[in-house]
């Protein structure tokens, strides 16, 4: 596997220049992954900038790459997000780190009305911190150029307003229309997907009503935690990504 890590603080990278990594990042990479002088190894800083280079210095405090080249990316446009909703047993969890790996450009954790997991008081920042930890961990096992945003924890009254601006798909097994009938517009990719119990009756009223499309993937019911993936796999040939 190809060694790639990440280094937020890096703004500006030249050929022939030093670029370091320092902090955990640098002590797992060092103890854990046993990186060397002289082995070939990739640095991002999650937004767009990825150089590449031999390490010169490797030490559990910080290692150091000779930069050999320097890529620079743009984002996706449209992008598309991943609204979750929150689900007991890490399938929520688990949902995101596919989702991110799979070329999500952002995640959004939605309290739906039959989420059995909460988001509460300090449990709020606890599970967004956890959520970031996952995309911020699946982008490096992917070495995505750009680690996907985080929102804040949305209410289906928050849902509901963002469909006015993007192309909103909601997951919903009785839906008539299959996401591979799907035709791009140029709008940003809002995808809705349910706990284990589906999505109220009220929810979809409301997001339909909003100017969501309801769809649906196939014949099968799919956990909430593969539902996602799965639709952005769709997604990714309809929009030309793959």
């Amino acid at each position: 596997m190809a060694h790639f890590y990440l280094n937020e603080e890096l703004t500006e990278a030249s050929v022939g220049g030093l670029v370091s990594v320092t902090g955990q990042e640098a002590r797992h990479a060092v103890t854990v992954s046993r990186i060397a002088v002289g082995e070939s190894i990739s640095v991002g800083n999650g937004a767009g900038l990825v150089v590449s280079g031999a390490v010169v210095s490797a030490e559990p405090s910080e290692f150091v790459v000779e930069v050999a080249s320097v890529e620079r990316s743009e984002q996706n446009s449209p992008a598309v997000w991943l609204a979750q909703a929150l689900a007991k047993g890490d399938r929520d969890e688990y949902a995101v780190q596919q989702a991110t790996e799979l070329g999500v450009d952002g995640v959004i954790p939605w309290a739906a009305q039959r989420s059995i997991v909460k988001w509460e008081g300090a449990r709020i920042r606890k599970g967004h911190d956890r959520w970031t930890a996952i995309v911020r961990e699946a982008s490096k096992q992917s070495m995505r150029t750009w680690i996907p945003e985080v929102g804040d924890l949305a209410s289906t009254v928050v849902l509901a307003a963002l469909a006015a601006d993007t192309r909103m798909l909601v997951l919903e097994p009785t839906a008539q229309t299959a996401i591979t009938a799907i035709e791009p517009d140029g709008r940003d990719v809002v995808l809705v997907v349910g706990p284990e119990g589906g999505i109220a009756p009220s929810e979809l009223s409301r997001l339909e009503g909003a100017g969501a499309t309801l769809v649906r993937l196939g014949d099968t019911i799919l956990r909430t935690s593969s539902a996602g993936p799965a639709a952005i796999a769709v997604l990714n040939a309809r929009l030309g990504r793959w």
